[in-house]
């Protein structure tokens, strides 16, 4: 893809930017809260180490345009509250997949909602992008109505994809294609 130019998305409510020092504390408590973790594919974070790393490898797969992760800035400043994410680029397909999560007291506002349109705005705008993919445990069904309100499609279901800390779950595969995505927009 080439590298990423460290875009800045606006929202109505927010502010998505790449992570940067400054913003370990509100990663580690976003990604050490076993409830926003539940349904994640590793373990709630135990240390600022794992949020450091994540600071300085996103730096890195933005370098080296592998990966745009933004974090969720209340528009109004403060701590970020939530991330999102496009990686797993296939340049040679325009494709790539999407991943999200956001801070426990943040749920229920429609947070998550108004960040992955921008996100994929973005992505099917600047980015060129033809295809977006997500997977998710098929328990997770908030997840499931977010992608459904974006216009993704269930396109499949990998059975005990992941192991968590000796727990087996199934991942549910969902698309959705930049024709979708702008006859949406339009009607």
């Amino acid at each position: 893809m080439g590298a990423f130019d460290s875009p800045v998305l606006h929202t109505p409510r927010l502010r998505l930017r790449p992570l940067r020092e400054g913003d370990e504390a509100a990663l580690l408590a976003i990604f050490g809260d076993a409830r926003v973790m539940r349904y994640w594919s590793t373990p709630p974070w135990q240390g600022l180490e794992q949020a450091r790393a994540l600071v300085a490898n996103d730096a890195a797969a933005m370098a080296a345009g592998e990966a745009l992760r933004l974090g969720l800035e209340p528009a109004d400043g403060g701590a970020i509250v939530g991330t999102c994410t496009l990686f797993a680029f296939a340049a040679s397909s325009r494709r790539a997949e999407m991943g999200y999560n956001l801070a426990f007291d943040a749920w229920g506002a429609g947070l998550m909602t108004e960040a992955l349109e921008a996100l994929l705005a973005h992505g099917f705008g600047a980015l060129g992008l033809n295809r977006v993919e997500a997977d998710i445990d098929p328990r997770n069904e908030a997840s499931a109505r977010l992608l459904g309100r974006l216009g993704f499609a269930r396109e499949g279901l990998l059975r005990e994809r992941w192991i968590v800390a000796g727990e087996k779950s199934d991942s549910a595969l969902y698309g959705l294609l930049r024709a979708d995505w702008q006859a949406r927009r339009r009607g």
